[in-house]
């Protein structure tokens, strides 16, 4: 049997919840929700499966050794304690994240260096030789995190933050991240039993991923690599047998529909569609809200209009008051999901939701709420057997602390940080440094490894080059999603961190 370990997912603000939930379904023990992040148990195959079918996690961390530090001379002696031998060789490459929240500690970069120093040190001690440091592209990535004098050392085993899915092939300003659109999706409770609607839909990010929900497609079909393929450990059959299980995945009945009054991002939202190889589900057409009419089938909406913040429009609280309009008079009998920002622009919908979420969105603290839409009045709506509020929604307007105390619904977070997913700001809590880097430069030549791994027979050769997306099943068919491009720059850390 496989051994067990520790293992830590890391999310978004707000996100806990849903993929303490995903873990569980994927057969994690010990499940423990923190401040972004869910810790966990598992084996070598759950950890796998966890970058590769989780829609809520930004990374995968496998913590190798906690300890307590005062000084930046304990963080050597305790890193030198670690035979580096079972992770590291002379001929292989590495790289130290940091994330620092310390009086003792100031700067990520200084731990970083003392993490390189002490490992470096031990191989020239033993060996007269060292691993070299690559920034780019290492074999081996390492995580610090240092919360006052306690620290925790993991290997990062996704590499690239995991909401790079690898079907963005264009993008629009200020596009929806991936896992924050997936948890949205998650937390409305929508499975694929409705049509969904997306009346603003941007890149389509909200609508790829439903897609993938609906169909229960892991979003790491589209991935070419982990950083776990290049742990000596590796079990590239193990991991075969993974991308090529297709025994969960579901027909999706219903259909999908995205409408944007920008022809560009229509254009661009088509081009993604494909690349995923989703245009059987997915539609996607030029169409401004105003002119939206009620739906022939049963429905949900999900949205993320502009905030007036990096988006705007020439009236922004006469579009939300559109908004409103719409959706009373066009949308009777079905659920409405918004997320926003400002309380004004709220106020201009004019109808009362059901339930508000805090989630963040980068630096900004928004809302997501919902609204049932009914015919007629209320007391009518309830006489007949209506519910306005489920029990577990009265539950959780009802919890204290939902939002910060002194909460201002239009404060943003203080900004300390670089862009570094480049669509969605980076948010802090205390000071710290997070340094972004630049994203692996992917191989080229890849029609040649595709064709080095269709082999007829219907497994799939695991290649750090995993860029076609081809996925067979057991009697050999090529099943395309498409050729993702994954863009962006590197990130961190867990817990208070943020990719």
């Amino acid at each position: 049997m496989e051994q067990s370990f520790e293992l830590i997912a890391k999310t978004f603000m707000g996100l806990e919840p849903v993929l303490a939930k995903e873990l569980t379904q994927l057969g994690a023990n010990d499940v423990k929700i923190g401040r972004r992040m869910v810790s966990f148990t598992g084996d070598k195959e759950l950890m796998y499966r966890a970058n590769f079918q989780l829609h809520t996690a930004i990374r995968i961390l496998k913590p190798i050794r906690h300890f307590k530090a005062k000084s930046a001379d304990d963080v050597y002696e305790e890193i030198k304690k670690i035979d580096w031998t079972q992770y590291l060789d002379t001929d292989k490459t590495f790289a130290v994240d940091a994330v620092v929240f310390s009086e003792e500690f100031r700067h990520s970069k200084f731990v970083s260096y003392k993490v390189k120093d002490a490992i470096v040190d031990q191989f020239r001690e033993k060996t007269g030789k060292r691993p070299n440091i690559s920034v780019a592209n290492p074999d081996i990535r390492l995580n610090m995190h240092v919360a006052e004098d306690l620290c925790t050392l993991s290997l990062d085993s996704s590499g690239e933050s995991l909401h790079r899915r690898g079907y963005r092939q264009e993008s629009v300003e200020a596009p929806l991240n991936e896992v924050l659109a997936a948890g949205m999706i998650l937390m409305s409770g929508w499975q694929g039993d409705t049509d969904f609607i997306d009346p603003m839909c941007g890149s389509g990010t909200l609508l790829i991923e439903a897609a993938l929900i609906a169909k229960n497609m892991a979003p790491g079909l589209f991935r070419k690599e982990y950083a776990f393929e290049k742990w000596p450990d590796f079990d590239a059959d193990l991991f075969d047998k993974i991308y090529n299980d297709e025994s969960m995945e579901r027909p999706f009945t219903h259909h999908i529909y995205g409408y944007d009054i920008d022809i560009k991002a229509v254009n661009t939202a088509i081009i993604n569609v494909k690349a995923a190889g989703l245009s059987n589900d997915i539609t996607v057409k030029q169409q401004d809200f105003k002119s939206f009419t009620q739906p022939q089938e049963k429905s949900i909406i999900i949205t993320n209009p502009p905030y007036g913040e990096r988006i705007s429009t020439p009236d922004l609280l006469g579009t939300y008051k559109m908004i409103g309009e719409r959706l009373k008079h066009q949308f009777k009998g079905n659920d409405a999901w918004v997320l926003s920002y400002r309380e004004e622009c709220f106020d201009q919908i004019g109808l009362k939701p059901s339930i508000k979420i805090p989630l963040y969105n980068g630096s900004l603290e928004c809302e997501f709420r919902k609204y049932q839409m009914f015919d007629g009045k209320l007391k009518v709506f309830r006489s007949e057997g209506g519910v306005v509020k489920t029990d577990e929604e009265k539950r959780q307007m009802a919890e204290k602390h939902r939002f910060k105390k002194n909460r201002e619904f239009k404060q943003r977070l203080e900004e300390t940080e670089q862009n570094e997913e480049g669509d969605i700001r980076s948010f802090t809590f205390h000071r710290h440094d997070i340094n972004g880097e630049k994203r692996n430069e992917r191989r080229s030549h890849r029609d040649e490894d595709r064709e080095e791994r269709r082999d007829r027979k219907g497994s799939y050769k695991s290649s750090p080059n995993r860029g076609g997306h081809e996925r067979f099943d057991r009697s050999g068919k090529n099943r395309s999603f498409g050729k993702g491009k994954n863009f962006g720059k590197k990130s961190k850390s867990f817990n208070d961190d943020e990719d």
